[in-house]
This record gives C-alpha cells, structure tokens and sequence, in this order.
C-alpha cells in the first residue's frame, strides 16, 4: 500500500512534509486539496477574454508553480497543497486567489469564479496543447461558449481498493454537493432557468455522471479501460464521473460542483466533503453495504440540483421523495459532524454553514444582483471582488 505523500494538484504532485503525514498516520486523518478553475474577463465588459499568457507572464513566484492552463484560453487553475489543518488550506487557497487576481489586474483582465461564462462574447479558442487538440477532433464542439469552470476536492484514502468502497457510498451524497455549489445561473446574457447551467452543457460529454456502483477495484480499472478503449475517453484523465479515484495518487476526488464564488463557500464544501470521506471510510471497515440507490433516481437528484441549487428541492434517498434541500444539507451536516470535529472542523465549518445559509448559492446572489440592478455587467463586477476577496 502507497503511503499518502502526494496529492494532485494543478501543477504536478506536491509532497508533504513527512511530520504531515506522520500526524495524520498516527491520528487516522485525511488530507485536503482543492482545485479551482476560473474565467479571465475583460476589464471593462463582462466579456470572456483570451489572456490565459498574459496573466502566466504576470505570476508570482509564490504562486506560479500551483497554477497552470485550463481548455480554453479565456481559463486558468489553481490547485492547493495538500493540507491537514483547515486554516492552512484557507490561507493557501487565499494566497493563491489573491495572487492570480493580482496578476489578472497586471494583465489588463479579471479573474472571475463562475461556472459558466454569463455574458456572450466572441469564441475563445483552446489552449495549444496536443491534447487538448486531440479532444476537439474527437469529441468537437461539446464546450461551448469560453469554458466551464469547476472545483475539484480531493480527498485521501488509504487504498484503492477502499476508495471504490468509499465511492459507492457516496453515490446518494453527491446531489445536495452539487446543489450547494450552484454558480453559473447566467449564460450569454441571459438567466437559464438553472441554478448551474454548467452543469446541463458539462453533461454533453459521454462520461460525465454519477459513478456507477462498482464491486471492487479490479472492476474500476476495467471499466476504465473499457471506456477508452470504446472511444468515449482519450485517456483516464476523461473520466469526468462526479467522484473519481485519483489517476496518479491515492485520493478520492469529488468533482461534480461549480467553482464557488468565495472562499468561504469553497472552504465549506472541502471541510464538508473530508467530512463525509472519513464517516464513509468508518461505515466500509465497518462492512456496512452501500445504499442501493437506483441510478435514474440519481440522475434525477442531479439534475434537481443543477435546476434549483439550494432554493428549492432535492430528493431525500431514504425515503426518494423530493425535500427543501437546505433541510437536506443540513442533514448532511449533522450526519458528518464527528468527523468535522475529530478533524478540527467544526467550529469553522459551523459559521461558514451559517453564512451560505444567510446569503445563499453564487447562483441565488448573481439573480439577487440582476433582479435589484438589472445588468449582468453587476454581477460580474461582484463576481470579481468576490473572487478576489475584495
């Protein structure tokens, strides 16, 4: 078995310190990164921007080595080392948003966490990459517009062999996450009528999806090469299921949310998803079954959730009737509070809860801010300083 020294990250696997891994050996916890994607927009307009160079020439160096290309060239992403401690990955998420804003600014641009572009502009072409130039030959125009930008929560697991496990179990978790992420209501000028419209146009890809329930770790990696080899993915880097085990590094990463206008939202959900991994990983050495959640049903809660974010249903999968969602993510948060506390969580996680609750999804304040001003420049003005911690 690997012992968990690595993590990916944006840029390439950053190591931990071995005192790290040594504390979260001795004390059975899990460490936490977080990959976030954002748009590069115009300084003026709400238009999305090729500047994806520009602002690589202006990185710091403390900066430069976590952040790298996203598909397109009006994107960029950032991945934070992994941390044990909550407030280490506050701090570096922080740093890392504050340092890619700084240099957006220096480039003529702004940064901007959004998961889909919200005003219509000219096409963006795709980062010069051999890959990403393979992807569009086969696959064509499936990412429309100038990018979608999501966050991407990695988690530890011990093996992978218990992260399959793990993944089962989440499969009924994975809607009410999605919901409190929504963030993309606007597209091409316009409100969708969903709370993330990233999330209707990321689903055109063949892969993207709740993981199906999987017996063991053997059946993963041969579904895995099944997939590719039947053209739906390049590589196992296409599997865009909405938790996946890391290709490279032992973590199960939780990947089906938009990128979170604030820190604060971000910052939640991480703590809210090492939370749930570690109760999870208690019920698989356990020997407690996964729920049998049929997968029309999961697709279903999904697309709730893509629909009405926070602000209006979900379906509960223990009874499969539909429910307010915050009572259903509130109920999550009280379902993995031992574990928020044993991890030093709790008490951050319970005012960051307090404030999602007080002002919403990104998705429920973008529509607050077009419903009062009326302009979709408004939003992406507090799109910016939101992003940058302004």
């Amino acid at each position: 078995m690997r012992r968990m020294a690595t993590s990916e990250t944006a840029a390439g696997p950053t190591t931990i310190s071995d005192e790290m891994q040594d504390e979260a050996d001795a004390k059975g916890l899990l460490t936490l990164g977080v990959e976030e994607e954002y748009l590069l927009v115009d300084a003026v307009e709400p238009r999305a921007v090729e500047a994806v160079e520009e602002v690589f020439d202006h990185l710091g160096d403390d900066v430069r080595e976590s952040v790298q290309h996203e598909l397109m060239r009006s994107q960029i992403e950032t991945a934070s080392p992994p941390q044990l401690d909550l407030n280490a990955l506050h701090d570096s998420m922080r740093r890392l948003r504050a340092g890619i804003a700084a240099a957006a600014e220096a480039a003529g641009v702004r940064l901007v966490a959004a998961g889909a572009a919200p005003a219509s502009g000219p096409n963006v072409r795709f980062v010069d990459n051999p890959r990403y130039h393979r992807m569009r030959e086969r696959f064509g125009d499936l990412s429309p517009g100038a990018g979608l930008c999501g966050m991407h929560v990695h988690v530890s697991v011990p093996d992978p062999e218990t992260g399959v496990q793990i993944l089962n179990h989440l499969r009924p978790w994975l809607p009410i996450f999605q919901a409190a992420t929504t963030n993309s209501p606007l597209f091409g000028g316009h409100d969708t009528g969903y709370s993330s419209w990233r999330s209707v146009m990321w689903e055109r890809w063949p892969t993207v999806g709740p993981a199906p329930y999987l017996k063991s770790f053997q059946d993963y990696e041969t579904l895995v090469s099944d997939l590719i080899a039947s053209g739906a993915m390049l590589d196992d880097g296409m599997l865009y299921w909405y938790a996946r085990l890391s290709a490279n590094y032992p973590t199960i990463e939780l990947r089906m949310g938009d990128v979170c206008p604030s820190l604060d939202d971000a910052l939640l959900l991480a703590a809210l998803a090492r939370a749930l991994v570690a109760t999870l990983l208690g019920d698989v050495r356990e020997g407690k079954p996964a729920p049998d959640v049929p997968h029309p049903l999961l697709m279903a809660a999904h697309w709730r959730a893509a629909h009405d974010g926070l602000e209006g249903l979900n379906i509960d999968m223990a009874t499969r009737e539909p429910r307010p969602a915050w009572r259903l993510m509130r109920q999550l948060f009280d379902y993995v509070r031992p574990e928020l506390d044993r991890h030093g969580d709790l008490e951050m996680a319970t005012v960051l809860m307090g404030r999602l609750r007080s002002h919403g999804t990104g998705a429920a304040r973008q529509r607050a801010i077009l419903s009062q001003q009326g302009s979709v420049s408004d939003v992406v003005d507090w799109l910016a300083r939101t992003t940058a911690g302004r």
